[in-house]
């Protein structure tokens, strides 16, 4: 089938972004990222890639590069506050599946993203050009944007916006406030840090601590032996009280009861967490992926994941579009099949994740009260079974090639 010359601008060059840049001009198509920042953003963020987003990282030709900074983890757990094993999933029941979890923090992954959409000569990056409005028409979209040489408009046939839960693609299409969902009243305190005991206590490489109060997430998170201590908070504080309260946090919280000079912190941020999902994914010529477009509680990491299998879609649904197999209505398919995945899945899924880390550790795991760890407590006797609930997650993925047109 003939091919239709296309030119796309995505907006924000965050992982997403580049993941998305890279996919498109692997197929030869025209992609320009625009961002306002300056250079890559080098907070470590999130971690954790399930298996639909590292078969997305294949696909894209930088898993390699992924897995060589990164690590598998090895296996996933729930435990009460004293550290007493609830009951896991073992992720070496996949063995050498290719798409098995992958731990590599998102700075380390945007710089690899970078370096891979470098080669490729059909990909540019505009560092330093803020989107400020937009505007489309039957044959083109365009944005305004702000550089240190003046104003610019620049112009696409479609434009993506990956720019972050503060979208100003979502907010020029949808409105400033208008993003449904929820914000959740507890605060989440995501710290970094090397701390010996969690080897010493046995931890396994992701840990999920139920307790009313103390509740947390532990998990080995680099080669060199950093973890990311996750831990709940009530509202209200700020963040110097937030940052005053964190050594007593950890001295409940963490194996051994440490004191500050037994560990070392890395990192410190405090943060809300969401529940949202923007109206449309696409509004004629524009569309929206990852966090521009849903955002979710962080424990399981299907925020990340659910973002990188948009954008794998997404530049399906584009490819189909510049190669002539599909027309512009594959765009309507992305839609609606995105937002029901996240609606569906992803957002009861992550609800109950938070949720179950909150409840009464002593009673979770009597008969009928929490339905998830009953099926882990199943999956630890039955190999079959764990390598079904391992991969459960890949119903986030939905082949958009089966829309293409028929080869006459």
């Amino acid at each position: 089938m003939a091919q239709t010359p296309i030119k796309i601008i995505v907006v924000g060059a965050g992982p997403a972004g580049l993941l998305l840049g890279i996919l498109l001009s692997k197929q030869g198509i025209s992609v320009t990222l625009i961002d306002g920042a300056d250079g890559l953003d080098n907070r470590p963020r999130a971690t954790h890639y399930g298996p639909p987003a590292v078969h997305e990282l294949h696909r894209a030709g930088v898993a390699e590069d992924v897995l060589a900074d990164g690590f598998t983890p090895n296996k996933i757990c729930w435990r009460k506050l004293d550290g007493t094993y609830l009951t896991g999933l073992d992720n070496n029941v996949l063995e050498d599946n290719p798409d098995r979890v992958a731990c590599l923090p998102l700075d380390r992954l945007g710089r690899i993203l970078a370096k891979h959409l470098a080669r490729q000569p059909t990909a540019e990056v505009k560092w330093g050009h803020k989107v400020t409005g937009l505007g489309q028409d039957d044959d083109k979209a365009w944005v305004e944007v702000s550089t240190a040489a003046g104003e610019i408009k620049m112009e696409a046939d479609y434009i993506v916006g990956c720019d972050g839960a503060n979208s100003q693609i979502r907010r020029s299409l949808h409105g400033d406030l208008n993003f449904p969902g929820k914000t959740w009243e507890q605060q989440i305190v995501a710290t970094n840090v090397y701390y010996p005991g969690f080897d010493k206590h046995g931890y396994e490489d992701a840990n999920f601590i139920i307790d009313p109060e103390h509740w947390h997430m532990a998990s080995r998170i680099t080669k060199d032996g950093m973890w990311r201590v996750s831990y709940g908070e009530k509202g209200g504080f700020t963040h110097d009280e937030l940052k005053a309260r964190q050594p007593m946090k950890f001295e409940k919280m963490l194996p051994g009861n440490p004191k500050p000079e037994e560990y070392r912190l890395a990192n410190f941020s405090p943060y809300r967490v969401h529940q949202r999902l923007a109206e449309r994914m696409r509004v004629g010529r524009f569309l929206l992926a990852a966090d521009a477009a849903h955002l979710c509680n962080p424990f399981g990491g299907l925020g990340l994941t659910g973002g990188i299998v948009d954008v794998g879609g997404l530049s399906d649904c584009l490819y189909g579009i510049w190669s002539g197999q599909a027309g512009p209505e594959i765009l309507d398919i992305y839609d609606t099949v995105r937002r029901a995945k996240y609606s569906d899945m992803i957002n009861p899924i992550s609800s109950e994740n938070l949720e179950r880390m909150t409840r009464d550790a002593d009673a979770i795991l009597e008969p009928g009260k929490d339905a998830f760890l009953t099926l882990c407590l199943q999956a630890e006797k039955d190999v079959e079974f764990a390598k079904k609930m391992a991969l459960g997650i890949n119903e986030l993925q939905y082949d958009f090639t089966q829309h293409y047109k028929k080869a006459e």
